[in-house]
């Protein structure tokens, strides 16, 4: 090879070598705060499913007094226990093991999945829309 051709060569080496290892670094800081994320999630399992019983005892306290009668009152009931249910899943449940649960759920369901995603979406985006 010429000596231009060589260095050319050296250096497109080079290059495509420094692209790789910043690819390299940032796929391993992206991996850092993933676990960083999971942990801080973790760490707050045990108070956000207190806050959740919090509030499916305040609204089991509320529902007689709900104007809309005997079907309001059991929608608050139900309400109240899928509440519990979901603050007993998140005690018994790491990030590892929801993010499991979410992916069987989707590869099952995915219109519905798709649907809700896309619900949440739009919700999300207006809630910052209106900041």
């Amino acid at each position: 090879m010429p000596e231009n051709n060589m260095s050319a060569h050296e250096e497109m080496t080079g290059i495509g070598d420094r692209i790789s290892d910043a690819a390299s670094q940032a796929k391993d800081k992206v991996a850092d705060l993933g676990r960083s994320a999971a942990q801080k999630i973790d760490q707050n399992r045990g108070s956000a499913a207190s806050s959740l019983e919090n509030a499916a005892a305040t609204l089991r306290q509320t529902a007689e007094s709900l104007p809309g009668g005997e079907k309001v009152s059991n929608l608050a009931h139900t309400a109240a226990d899928k509440l519990t249910s979901t603050a007993d899943y998140v005690r018994r449940n790491d990030v590892n093991g929801m993010m499991s649960d979410v992916e069987r759920v989707v590869k099952n369901n995915p219109g519905p999945s798709l649907l809700a995603a896309a619900v949440v979406g739009f919700l999300v985006g207006r809630a910052f829309a209106n900041d």
